[in-house]
């Protein structure tokens, strides 16, 4: 069977995170993507730290798979360069500020000339129009300017930085992909592509929808104080005795009951309490005792409480083991080896080679010779 993006030619103009991911996730799927990077440095990810040869881990693990032409795009004979690929391409996705695509001669309208059916992807931070659109900044500045940032403070009222970069990849990368298939579909029946305008902030907003839900009633939500950002002993992260971390969401009463119960309080005692001192409550029951009593206690129980672990034990957890998220491998140009990135692609669509390469700067520039 072949995979669902077979014959898809992909060019992608993007750097770094958003859009690389992207391509990443259709090129898994079966897609070939053409990535297109500056002569001499190349995608700025290349040289972050740290490194696998030539190359830095980040880049080789977002890039698995696909080919790499090296162009200036303001050279004169870019887009003659170009066009020959755009002419039989399906999806572009760029990442530029607005309006950069089309003083380089290859924004939408212009090679909608050219190629009617192409699918032409804008992955920006505010969108391609709004007051912000020309605005620059990063992750953390979308995740601030969507009000998710604000959610994150604790009592002291400081906000968190967030562990991964939410904008870029839930605002990003995962609409980009979405959108491209919706639009792929949508040539399918009309024959002709479209521009998508994928916004990373604006994208932040569905993962408030309780919040923008409370917010429509009056009721709008603030730090340490709603079901899933630190109101309720329901949903808290407690200190053990020795100084480790549980992740208690016993949300409903069923689990909520089932876990009270094995911590040794009393549900009926804990519900006229404020949430603050039932809190407080939890926190001495479960800083009595060790992590480890309180998994042994735990296990096999409905109560939906697990341990923080660090990322290098969640890699060798027995369970993504069993589940193969890092059976595949990435290898860099000069024969490097990385376990390949986990991604949100079945493996009933995921290309069939367990083992694919990251491409050298420029190494595949003969196709624009073609």
């Amino acid at each position: 069977m072949s995979q669902p993006l077979t014959g898809v030619k992909v060019l992608d103009f993007s750097t770094l995170l958003p859009g690389p991911l992207c391509s990443l996730l259709l090129a898994e799927a079966g897609a070939e993507v053409i990535k297109f990077e500056r002569p001499g440095r190349g995608d700025e990810m290349r040289s972050y730290e740290p490194k696998v040869d030539d190359d830095s881990a980040n880049f080789v693990l977002l890039n698995r798979g696909k080919l790499s032409i090296a162009i200036d795009l303001k050279s004169p004979r870019a887009l003659s360069q170009l066009l020959p690929l755009i002419r039989e391409a399906d999806v572009l996705i760029e990442q530029f500020r607005p309006g950069v695509m089309d003083r380089l001669g290859l924004g939408y309208a212009a090679l909608a000339e050219v190629n009617p059916r192409l699918v032409y992807c804008s992955i920006t931070g505010f969108g391609q129009h709004g007051p912000r659109a020309s605005e620059a900044a990063h992750d953390l500045n979308y995740v601030a300017a969507s009000g998710t940032l604000s959610l994150t403070a604790g009592n002291d009222g400081a906000p968190v930085l967030p562990p991964a970069l939410i904008a870029d990849i839930a605002g990003g990368t995962y609409p980009a992909m979405i959108n491209i298939l919706l639009a792929l579909r949508q040539r399918d029946q009309t024959g002709r592509g479209v521009h998508l305008d994928v916004a990373m902030a604006d994208n932040l907003f569905t993962f408030q929808y309780w919040g923008l839900g409370n917010g429509a009633l009056g009721d709008w939500p603030a730090p340490a104080s709603g079901l899933v950002t630190g109101g309720t002993p329901r949903y808290q992260v407690y200190r053990t005795a020795d100084g480790a971390f549980l992740a208690a969401a016993p949300l409903e009463d069923k689990f909520w009951d089932n876990f009270v119960a094995l911590i040794g309080l009393d549900a009926n005692a804990l519900a006229p309490m404020s949430p603050h001192r039932a809190i407080e409550a939890v926190a001495a029951a479960i800083a009595r005792h060790p992590v480890a009593y309180w998994e042994d206690r735990f296990a096999g129980q409905d109560v939906c409480t697990s341990r923080v672990v660090s990322l290098e034990e969640a890699r060798r957890d027995p369970h993504f083991q069993a589940r193969g998220l890092f059976d595949r491998s990435v290898t860099t140009a000069a024969g490097g080896t990385l376990p390949a990135l986990p991604v949100p692609v079945d493996a009933a669509f995921r290309r069939t080679d367990r083992s694919a390469a990251s491409p050298a700067l420029g190494a595949h520039n003969q196709l624009l010779n073609r």
